[in-house]
């Protein structure tokens, strides 16, 4: 038997979470709960604020994946056996808002524009500006969001910060 999704029990989910997942200082993107038979997978996605940059460690992770489990327990919101998954975005997550792009920040991205072409660069900020956000990229490039059909996350296995450290370094003396 497929799996069934419950939009009732997505927004119980997400109504006792939220304020758990607030408490620890993130966002809550997502919560459902997926059924097949009698037993259950509660899936619960968490992001750093809007105003953070970097990555959700695993220690904060697991913080919060404890308090969640305790809450669910507590409330006993969810019927019968269920598994807890407690996770973030990743870096495929496509940008479709603009908190997602706030949180991009640092990052490579590359945007499919509504006319077709496409452009790739370091997204430097997102700013307000005239009649909406405006994503700044290297060089000070700057891509109404409205012009953006798509948005993804490139993935590199040289991070910025990376780059950074690395300058410093090479300006020390040894």
């Amino acid at each position: 038997m497929a799996p069934e999704r419950s939009h009732t029990s997505d927004e119980r989910i997400g109504s006792v979470v939220s304020p758990v997942v607030e408490a620890a200082g993130l966002h809550l993107e997502d919560a459902r709960v997926v059924r097949a038979g009698n037993r259950s997978m509660v899936r619960v996605t968490v992001d750093l604020p809007d105003d953070e940059v970097g990555s959700l460690d695993s220690d904060r992770l697991g913080d919060v994946s404890r308090e969640i489990s305790s809450t669910l327990d507590d409330t006993d919101v969810v019927r019968g056996q269920y598994t807890l998954e407690v996770s973030t975005p990743g870096a495929s997550r496509p940008l479709t808002e603009p908190r997602h792009y706030r949180r991009a920040r640092t990052r490579t991205v590359r945007l499919t524009l509504a006319d077709g072409g496409t452009t790739t660069g370091r997204l430097r900020d997102v700013v307000e500006a005239g009649d909406g956000l405006v994503l700044v990229l290297d060089g000070g490039a700057r891509v109404p969001l409205s012009d953006v059909r798509k948005g993804k996350v490139e993935v590199e296995l040289k991070r910025l910060e990376d780059e950074d450290a690395g300058t410093a370094r090479d300006g020390e003396e040894g």
